[in-house]
């Protein structure tokens, strides 16, 4: 199994480059925000290995959102950040990149502030590639290769399946057989490919078994504490909620019409959201546990198409931004904007709580689970308000949605299969 990786590689924008900046992306795609997988500056289909990756300007419309709690405005940069989920180590990834299209990214980055054609390129990457505090892969292991020669798989079998001689279970079987025999052919002929999975990297099992049980270790220690101070911690928090002030006025129409120009364009979409995080200390031990866990659980539980009981997301990420004082949240999802956010909201509206409920604005909650995403109107205000045009966006498998590449697996399996009854093939056939 090849484990995924992911890069967030944050530069400040230099002051007066922005505007060239963004046209400069703009020359990447070949529909409204979708990359053009052979653009000249960064050929993202020239790397097996991506998933999705961005572009996207940080350049946060509600930082002045801090003032309502008494503290002025900051004075903080706009920025350049460029993201990928890929297949294996994400530092591997970037030296690919620049072994491949230095140029093109030294042109990019050049507009950014504390950028020097005299550095070392990666190295320059590397260091402004941000620790991310939580992330979510759909399906740890599923690669990008595994992905496009499953879904080849499933076009040819389907192309080649007549269902009008499917009349019992023993003409199923006799089918299943039959592809059996012809995928077996395909690829000793090598016209298809079904590629076995990598073994899994011995440092990664052992890195992910020493967090789960320094983990466990941790949490089982801090719990008499925890135990001992909830009192405190709960009142505390509802002083908090009582008092923070919500900021959800309805988004302007401009605003809509930029991020809805953005979307479906593909069965999967993009979201891009940034703001800043409530001052105080409790506000921000708040945020950086609650990313603890969802990374934790990220990592050791929700590894096989769910995160909680959402199943339309493929990756997503939170990364700290000016020491913790601003968050960035992005995701790729399958379906559109209203319907992504109507599944969190009627299946995990706690947990959206949980994890955003620290942002400055938020609809106020209830001990932190109740109300909050559930006040519906003002929690779609909240996000949108919050959401950012995403000007460059990558997609290595277009028109294959999650379930898809489930239904595609399912196929796979059942071709490696030794045996399958009537019903069983049956079924099989079906998936087609």
């Amino acid at each position: 199994m090849t484990p995924q990786g992911q890069f967030t590689v944050v530069a400040p924008i230099a002051a007066g480059r922005e505007t060239e900046l963004r046209s400069l992306l703009q020359t990447m795609n070949s529909s409204p925000g979708v990359a053009d997988p052979r653009n000249a500056l960064v050929p993202f289909g020239s790397f097996p290995q991506i998933h999705f990756a961005r572009f996207v300007i940080l350049d946060d419309p509600t930082v002045g959102d801090i003032e309502v709690y008494g503290v002025p405005r900051p004075d903080l940069p706009v920025y350049l950040a460029f993201m990928g989920d890929c297949d294996g180590p994400a530092a591997d990834c970037l030296a690919d990149m620049v072994g491949q299209c230095e140029a093109g990214l030294r042109r990019i980055f050049s507009h950014c502030s504390d950028f020097s054609s005299a550095q070392d390129f990666l190295a320059w990457l590397r260091a402004h590639d941000l620790p991310i505090a939580a992330s979510y892969v759909n399906w740890v292991g599923r690669t990008v290769r595994q992905i496009k020669q499953e879904s080849a798989l499933q076009r040819i079998l389907s192309a080649r399946l007549d269902r009008t001689l499917l009349e019992s279970p023993a003409d199923a079987q006799h089918r299943w057989q039959e592809m059996v025999d012809f995928v077996r052919t395909e690829v000793d002929a090598r016209r298809l490919a079904l590629t076995p999975p990598e073994p899994t990297p011995l440092g990664w099992l052992l890195a992910k078994l020493f967090n789960l049980l320094l983990s466990l270790v941790v949490a089982l220690l801090a719990s008499p504490f925890l135990l001992v101070l909830a009192p405190l911690l709960i009142f505390q928090l509802r002083r908090l909620e009582r008092s923070d002030p919500e900021i959800c006025p309805r988004p302007s129409s401009h605003l809509l019409v930029e991020l809805q120009r953005l979307e479906d364009q593909d069965v999967t979409n993009q979201y891009t959201a940034f703001g800043s995080a409530k001052p105080g200390a409790f506000r921000r031990w708040l945020i950086t546990l609650v990313l603890a866990v969802i990374q934790f659980t990220a990592r050791h539980i929700f590894t096989r198409g769910y995160l909680a009981r959402v199943q339309t997301i493929h990756f997503a990420r939170w990364v700290f931004i000016d020491n913790k004082r601003r968050v960035l949240f992005t995701s790729n999802y399958d379906g559109g904007h209203q319907a992504y956010m109507d599944d969190f909201i009627n299946k995990v509206a706690w947990g959206l709580n949980v994890a955003f409920s620290s942002g400055v604005g938020w609809p106020q909650t209830d001990f932190l689970l109740a109300r909050g995403a559930r006040r519906e109107t003002h929690f779609k205000y909240f996000q949108r308000r919050h959401q950012l045009p995403t000007q460059v966006w990558y997609k290595a498998y277009p028109g294959l949605s999650l379930v898809d590449m489930e239904r595609n697996a399912r196929i796979r399996q059942g071709l490696e299969r030794h045996d399958l009854s009537g019903a069983q093939a049956l079924e099989w056939l079906k998936l087609l």
